[in-house]
């Protein structure tokens, strides 16, 4: 039985995508990390901006982070003890905690934007021109999950 191989096209878009993602991840993750911030608790954050005062839930924070909810929770711990976030009962349940972001966890966003901003400017954007930014987004549509593809609205977070 012969092994099915990718095409040299398939090949290189597979490829194309796991480098380049790995090298702008690696990148841009140090540029955060004289902020003492990782990218997975960076997204978190700017998840918790976009969300307002009223903050997002801790269930659907894990969900938008495609994280355990064990792991997510750890994540979280990490955040409130550096005074980044704070934990609040659900208002409409009582059952569950809703996360919100602390002026300390705002003010360090607003700085951790500013650097992801630039190194995604150098790395990624200003390389492409609109029509492959547009074929890429038009890409990530057709890969995203059937519940993903009517989400949409900018976010400083990866």
């Amino acid at each position: 039985m012969a092994t099915e191989k990718l095409s040299d096209l398939e090949y290189q878009a597979w490829n194309g995508l796991l480098v380049t993602h790995d090298r702008i991840w690696r990148e841009i993750e140090a540029g955060l990390a004289p902020l003492n911030v990782s990218m997975a608790e960076y997204s978190v954050l700017a998840l918790l901006a976009e969300a307002g005062r009223k903050g997002m839930r801790m269930s659907d924070l894990a969900q938008r982070r495609l994280m355990s909810t064990g792991g997510f929770t750890r994540l979280a711990d990490r955040l409130e003890s550096r005074g980044l976030i704070e934990r609040q009962r659900s208002a409409g349940d009582g059952r569950g905690f809703t996360a919100v972001l602390t002026r300390d966890g705002r003010a360090l966003l607003r700085k951790a934007w500013r650097r992801q901003y630039s190194d995604l400017r150098r790395l990624f954007l200003d390389r492409l021109d609109d029509d492959h930014l547009r074929n890429l987004a038009e890409a990530w549509v057709l890969l995203a999950p059937e519940d993903e593809n009517t989400q949409d609205g900018p976010s400083g977070a990866f």
